[in-house]
């Protein structure tokens, strides 16, 4: 199992007690330079664990180049990357590895991802988010999608019903993702042209070009708080989405669309982002003037 860790806190700790409740035989501990006490503290409290190797890099070298340094050093037929701040139920690593063990033709597995509250995340099943579903999500069309359920599709798909078995699915989300070193071999590794979000989206691609199938595990349940290393530093984290984003469509989408169109899509990320980052400012701004709160 591959962690990669930046300032989780408290987190890190509590993801590699609940993997060994869940009987991980291996995890390797990434860490991209954290500035807080979180490898400091999870190594005081597994001091002399076996299963537990912890690896630092003097910088942060982003999300991708992290997973590959874990992967590099793993061993087994099957490796699962896990955020810090998941918690993984007691028989979820069972559970993944049973479905891809049960379907040779399987690259890649992810759990059922949950809020503290127990209601299902919107990333961990969903469709490829291409520029023209990803408009539509963005200027809320899938309302019409009862009407042109084709045209108006919304790519979460955690508002359908919850499968009683392990199905097939176009992506899943990078926070809990077991893959099959075989396919790792056969794919590639991990981008690291990505430095922090959609790089997963951009695995998911790539393991479908070469044939290999995805599945979504219902039974494999994974509590996720989201977004717990990036809470500090927003407005960064805001900044490589919206550049992921953009670098997965011109990847895999930009002789699919016309080039007018791909050129309202990149203007459509960076006004996005500089919305988005207007927002985070004033609230930063409210705070500091002790007008209001997160």
């Amino acid at each position: 199992m591959v962690v990669v860790n930046y300032n989780a806190g408290p987190f890190l700790a509590e993801c590699v007690g609940a993997a060994l409740s869940a009987h991980a035989d291996e995890i390797l501990v990434v860490d991209n330079a954290s500035r807080d006490t979180s490898v400091e503290a999870c190594a005081r409290q597994f001091a002399g664990e076996p299963c537990l190797r912890i690896l630092r890099n003097e910088t942060n070298r982003g999300f991708a180049a992290a997973c590959n340094i874990g992967f590099s050093q793993s061993r087994g037929d099957f490796v699962l990357f896990l955020n810090p701040d998941c918690r993984l139920a007691e028989a979820a690593v069972s559970e993944l590895a049973q479905a891809l063990s049960a379907d040779p033709s399987a690259g890649m597995a992810g759990g059922l991802l949950t809020d503290p509250d127990g209601s299902e995340q919107g990333g961990g099943r969903r469709a490829i988010p291409t520029p023209w579903r990803s408009f539509v999500r963005a200027f809320g069309l899938s309302r019409l999608a009862h009407r042109w359920p084709r045209l108006f599709f919304d790519f979460h798909l955690h508002k359908q019903p919850l499968p009683d078995r392990p199905v097939e699915v176009e992506a899943i989300s990078g926070a809990c993702m077991l893959v099959r070193r075989e396919a790792v071999a056969d794919v590639g590794l991990w981008d690291e042209g990505y430095f922090l979000h959609c790089e997963d989206l951009d695995w998911c691609m790539r393991f479908r070009q070469k044939g290999w199938k995805i599945l979504f595990v219902p039974s494999a349940r994974v509590t996720h708080a989201l977004g717990v290393c990036g809470r500090s530093r927003p407005i960064f984290v805001e900044w490589h989405k919206h550049r992921g984003m953009l670098r997965f469509y011109r990847k895999f989408f930009r002789h699919q669309y016309p080039w007018g169109l791909m050129w309202l899509v990149t203007l459509g990320v960076w006004l996005r982002f500089g919305l988005v980052a207007a927002r985070h400012t004033a609230r930063r701004a409210a705070r500091v003037l002790g007008f209001g709160r997160d």
